[in-house]
């Protein structure tokens, strides 16, 4: 076991691995089963050291096979293990089928899968279908998912829980969810998003010593970003700098009785480092919002004549937040979208979007499944189902980069093809105002310089790890959109919340 890679591959890709490793490299595959299912039993032993009754519950295939091996393991390490199968051992092929009859010279207990055989078990292993899952569970699969899913005790996944699709994050029909994931030779994309850290759990990582130079044989189908940049792109700050060095950010939304998405745009632009923030909103709004957070220039705009000054001067223009869809929201839009200044486009600025789509390279989309939905003409049920394929589409159709919000954030650049995934943040972030937060810290970013994928990237990380230390200090329950304030200051500063 090793810390997980940052690249993430489809299934058939990490197949190709596989077979580099067989083929072309001479590793025997029981081999590489024996150390996929001692990885397992090493993992087992580590988080669950109380746990003596093993039930091992194994399909067909290799991931049955390594359930074999965890199993005659733990056997011979003197645990209770027990294997259910769901296949009949005697049709296994192969490198499992090997491992199967060294379980039974282990004098490892092997019997058909009832969900009264799960009855005393104080950990279950899930061997039953790997990687190769393409339509829905069903049958006796399904009655053993919801068996395990309703026992009280833990489940340790082998390389993918059962159920779950490998390269897009969705549940095909019912999946295991379990504590922890002990996933091999390459990480999965769809571990990461989607449905996928509901099930997954805890992910582990383990290469089996496959070696390292067959990797760049097979290009990545995305990269897990882990702000392994960041000191780069926000470098400490010259001793003479001042406030014109680091960008003007212009934020425009807040029509009538929706003042409070603008602002907490504008705060997080100010938190992460923009040099300037002015927020164009309705004339009612802008002398109150002044007086609360005098730090920003607060402008009341009632026509688009007087928008044109605060256009020419911003470096970026973040449109959206609070906007509305009345004629004043689709006026300012229209203007915002004849400048030639990079833009970050959120909320009611998408939906608008959608309505008469447009198209240009220097703004970054920020949308949530719905909202995405609607930029693609579909439903939020059909980008949830493959949420790799609706980001590509999303930068594709209305070019620059794309962002779907989500668990496992995803980011697409239609210049460069490149897709990235986010796995900071937490549940306590599906409250009102985040996505309002998330573009003023994207914007404060491209304000200060990075290019627009990049700032893509570190926006939604930053803000997912500030969203982390918030729920660290406080809880996930009743987090508030505002609280990532103190903790996005700290984080582009790459301060520790507990420092």
């Amino acid at each position: 076991m090793r810390e997980l890679p940052v690249e993430l591959y489809r299934a058939a890709q990490v197949r190709e691995l596989d077979r580099i490793a067989i083929q072309e490299r001479g590793i025997p595959g029981y081999t590489l089963m024996s150390r996929a299912g001692a990885a397992a039993f090493n993992l087992l032993r580590e988080r669950w050291p109380d746990a003596r009754r093993i039930g091992v519950i194994c399909g067909g295939g290799n991931n049955a096979g390594d359930g074999y091996v965890a199993a005659r393991l733990a056997r011979q390490a003197g645990l209770e293990a027990r294997i259910l199968t769901l296949v009949d051992p005697a049709q296994l092929g192969g490198d499992a089928q090997i491992a199967w009859r060294d379980a039974c010279v282990a004098e490892v207990p092997i019997a058909p899968f009832a969900a009264s055989g799960l009855a005393d078990a104080d950990l279950l292993v899930d061997a039953m279908l790997g990687t190769g899952l393409e339509r829905e569970v069903s049958g006796h699969w399904r009655e053993a998912i919801s068996a395990m899913n309703a026992h009280s005790a833990e489940i340790l996944a082998l390389d993918i829980p059962t159920g779950l699709h490998a390269d897009t994050g969705a549940i095909l029909g019912a999946a295991i969810h379990a504590a922890a994931t002990m996933t091999f030779i390459g990480l999965k994309q769809g571990l990461f998003t989607g449905q996928g850290p509901a099930c997954c759990g805890e992910v582990r990582f383990a290469d089996l010593g496959v070696p390292p130079d067959i990797y760049p044989a097979i290009h990545p189908a995305c990269w897990r970003y882990a702000g392994e940049d960041l000191s780069e792109l926000l470098p400490r700050r010259s001793r003479s700098a001042h406030k014109g060095h680091f960008g003007h950010v212009l934020v425009v939304g807040g029509d009538q009785g929706l003042a409070g998405a603008a602002r907490m745009t504008a705060e997080a632009a100010a938190r992460c480092g923009a040099g300037l923030i002015s927020v164009a909103t309705r004339a009612v709004h802008a002398g109150l919002q002044a007086a609360v957070r005098p730090e920003l220039m607060f402008h009341g705009i009632e026509v688009v004549e007087e928008l044109t000054p605060l256009l020419d001067r911003a470096t970026v223009i973040a449109i959206g937040p609070g906007l509305g869809r009345s004629d004043w929201g689709r006026t300012m839009l229209n203007a915002v979208f004849a400048s030639d200044k990079p833009l970050v486009v959120d909320a009611d600025g998408l939906n608008l979007l959608a309505i008469e789509p447009g198209y240009r390279d220097s703004w970054i989309l920020t949308p949530h499944p719905g909202e995405t939905a609607r930029l693609l003409k579909m439903t939020p049920t059909q980008v949830e189902a493959d949420r790799f394929a609706a980001v590509e589409e999303v930068a594709l159709r209305y070019g620059g980069v794309a962002v779907l919000k989500g668990a496992g954030s995803l980011i697409a650049s239609r210049i460069d093809g490149q897709v990235a995934l986010n796995t900071t943040g937490n549940p306590g972030m599906a409250s009102g105002g985040m996505g309002d937060v998330l573009t003023g810290v994207i914007a404060a970013l491209v304000a200060q310089g990075l290019p627009l994928f990049a700032a893509a990237k570190a926006g939604v990380y930053l803000h997912g790890l500030a969203g982390d230390q918030a729920a660290l200090a406080g809880g996930e329950r009743g987090l508030l959109a505002t609280d990532l304030l103190p903790f996005l200051r700290q984080a582009v500063n790459g301060i520790s919340a507990t420092a």
